[in-house]
Order: C-alpha cells, then sequence, then structure tokens
C-alpha cells in the first residue's frame, strides 16, 4: 500500500463492525499542555469523538460522544462529535482542527513534520489488530484555553489515520507508545493475543522518522521499520505504565537507538467492554528531550471476549 492523498477520506465501509477513525497526539513541554483527539466513523454511517487534555499532571478536560448520524460521510469536515471538528487543508501535510468544550477549547493548525508510514495487511501488527492505517510526526501550533486561561501551543506529536474491523475476542491487550523530538520520532505498537499472558507473545512493530540531514543510515525516505523492537515497562499496582525504555535496532551492525521516559499526566476510562490506560511522557533519546504518549488499551476483567 502506497500512501496517497485520497486517503485522507474516510474509507469505503467494509462489513459490520467496520470502524475508521484519525487521531491527533500532541504535546508541549513549554506550556506543560498534553492532549489526544480521535474523530471516528462506524460502519460509515455513525460518528464519535474524544477529546482528552491535560495541563500538567491534570486532566483538565475528558469529551466523549458516540452514534451520531452522518448524512454525508465522505469527508471528514462532513462528520462532528465530542466538540471536534477537522479541516485538510493540504492532504498529507497540513490540517486545522477545532475543539470546544465546556472547560476547555483548542485551535490548533497540524504540519507534517515526516512522510506517513503506512500499516500493511501483510503487517504482523496489522494481522493482529484487523487495522490498517498510516501515522505522520506532526508540528501543532495554535492556542488552548483551559478553564478560562489562554495559552499559546508550539508543540510535537503524531497524526493518525485507521481503519478496519479490530476483534477484541482475539485481543488481549494493545499497547501504543510514541516520543517525539525535534527533527526525530520513535512509534511503537504492541498486541498481545488473547489468552496469551507471556511478554514475548506479543506481536510488537515499530518505526523510527528522522527528517532531512537527520536521517541517518538505514532511513529510507526518512523513516524505517525496526524488525526486532524491544519495550520494556514498570507498571504500578493497579497496572498503569510508569515508566518506559525501547531498544531500537535500525541496522544489523550499528548501535541501536535507546529512547526511555516517565508518565508525567495520565488517567483511566472505562470504554464499557474496553479499559483506556492513556499517559503523556517525558522521553530522552541521545541527549534529546522529547514528548510522546504511551497508551494501553484492553478489555476490561468483566468483559465477555465474545463481545468486546
Amino acid at each position: 500500500m502506497t500512501v496517497v492523498p485520497e486517503f485522507e477520506a474516510p474509507r469505503p465501509a467494509i462489513g459490520d463492525g467496520f470502524t475508521d477513525a484519525i487521531t491527533l497526539a500532541f504535546g508541549d513541554l513549554v506550556a506543560e499542555v498534553y492532549g489526544t483527539v480521535r474523530l471516528g466513523l462506524a460502519e460509515g454511517r455513525s460518528a464519535s469523538g474524544l477529546a482528552l487534555l491535560f495541563q500538567g499532571d491534570e486532566l483538565v478536560t475528558v469529551a466523549a460522544e458516540g452514534g451520531l448520524a452522518v448524512e454525508d460521510a465522505s469527508a471528514w469536515e462532513q462528520v462532528s462529535a465530542a466538540g471536534l471538528d477537522v479541516e485538510t487543508l493540504e492532504p498529507l501535510r497540513a490540517w486545522r482542527v477545532h475543539f470546544a468544550g465546556e472547560d476547555a477549547s483548542l485551535d490548533l493548525e497540524v504540519e507534517a513534520t515526516g512522510v506517513p508510514f503506512e500499516l500493511e495487511a501483510k503487517d504482523p501488527v496489522a494481522r493482529a489488530g484487523g487495522m490498517l492505517g498510516y501515522d505522520q510526526p506532526v508540528r501543532v501550533r495554535g492556542t488552548a484555553e483551559l478553564r478560562g486561561r489562554r495559552l499559546q501551543l508550539d508543540g510535537l506529536g503524531q497524526r493518525g489515520h485507521s481503519w478496519g474491523t479490530p476483534d477484541w475476542s482475539r485481543i488481549e491487550r494493545t499497547r501504543t507508545l510514541a516520543a517525539w523530538f525535534d527533527g526525530a520520532a520513535v512509534s511503537a505498537t504492541a498486541i498481545r493475543p488473547a489468552g496469551r499472558d507471556a511478554h514475548g507473545d506479543e506481536v510488537i512493530g515499530a518505526v523510527v522518522f528522522e527528517a532531512g540531514d537527520e536521517a541517518g543510515e538505514g532511513l529510507a525516505d526518512g523513516h524505517a521499520r525496526v524488525e526486532d523492537p524491544r519495550i520494556s515497562t514498570t507498571f504500578d499496582a493497579e497496572g498503569r505504565q510508569q515508566r518506559a525504555a525501547l531498544e531500537l535496532w535500525v541496522t544489523e551492525d550499528g548501535p541501536p537507538r535507546r529512547v526511555w521516559g516517565e508518565v508525567v499526566c495520565g488517567t483511566t476510562l472505562d470504554l464499557g467492554r474496553l479499559r483506556l490506560d492513556c499517559s503523556f511522557m517525558r522521553w530522552h533519546m541521545g541527549g534529546r528531550e522529547g514528548v510522546g504518549r504511551y497508551d494501553v488499551l484492553r478489555r476490561a476483567p468483566d468483559a465477555d471476549p465474545a463481545t468486546a
């Protein structure tokens, strides 16, 4: 699959349970503002939205809405939920995101800092998770109004577009990690199949992005897939992520890229049949300091695997 501008539009719905979503996660270490916004479509007929915003270590707002009928699902500009609206200014290059909630609002300009990296059907992560899509590192600029206080943002993040039919009867949990630095980014996904408890049973994929002159050996078009990524995590007593480290071998004979970080804020959301442990991290890599996310999505303890 080659990502082309036409992929920016909602994908044609295929069968029951098909979902399509665009997600933007971002962080500004100076303003200490971190957020995730997600706009989705279910079977091409109903819209959902989710917005999470933090300042410092405090959760400022959670806005969630779903099951809204959509008359025209041909463009994301026609889809709105949970106070979220998005606009594509230039496909695969620039977007605008607006959020209006009770305690917070956002007005953001989003600019790609790297080319898309696609998740193809043959990829083990795609087979395990039932989803296709692509991600890009981005820079996020604009304003946030949080409980009456207006802040200027200039941060880093990641924008993704994913679609497919995830089967949670076959999935125990998924982990999504991303670290964003000036000129570089790392993205990783780990999926544990249902009934597997060992760390080695996870299907893990990772990609390293490095822009322009920063791109090193082994990075074609500024990014490279990591064949055997290593992820270690320290969890608390409730199973929430606290610290993490990644070891990423881009080439067989070169040194690995090592990334490590600690949680700066986070929360747990009850999504009915699923539980989301969402966190933002302060990351470190080769003398650089960056920001990013680490999310864990799993079946709720009492969820029926056949219907999750």
